[in-house]
């Protein structure tokens, strides 16, 4: 079993850019209407559609209510320091520093994507330089 998240947003082409300047995703599919981003490997990280989503039975065009509200994307980087710096170079919105999470194993930290999405950007271990 495998999860697949697709995320509704204002503008694809602006989150894609986004996705790929921070990440390091490659466009998969392009375009205004919907995107496929993926990693080095090919494999499919996440998803971008348009508000208007009609398709697939979600329409947020018209909808105010904050994006991804009780929702955490997860996103396992090799170098979580390395993301942190460029998340602060591109000016991002970070919500904190790298911190370690004794129970997960792993150190976080958490961005906010251009339409608030939240994503932890995590790597295994304690290591924070």
């Amino acid at each position: 079993m495998k999860t697949e998240v697709m995320l509704f947003v204002r503008d694809v082409e602006v989150s894609s850019a986004w996705y790929q300047e921070l990440l390091g995703a490659r466009s998969a599919h392009g375009g205004s209407e919907y995107e496929m981003l993926t990693d080095e490997a090919g494999d499919l990280l996440f998803q971008l559609h348009k508000l208007e989503g009609d398709e697939h039975g979600v329409n947020l065009k018209d909808d105010s209510s904050p994006r991804g509200a009780g929702i955490l994307c997860y996103v396992n980087v090799e170098d979580v320091s390395q993301v942190y710096d460029k998340a602060l170079e591109v000016g991002a919105d970070v919500q904190g520093d790298p911190t370690f999470i004794k129970l997960a194993g792993h150190t976080e930290f958490i961005v906010k994507d251009p339409d608030g999405y939240s994503l932890a950007i995590y790597s295994r271990g304690t290591t924070v330089e």
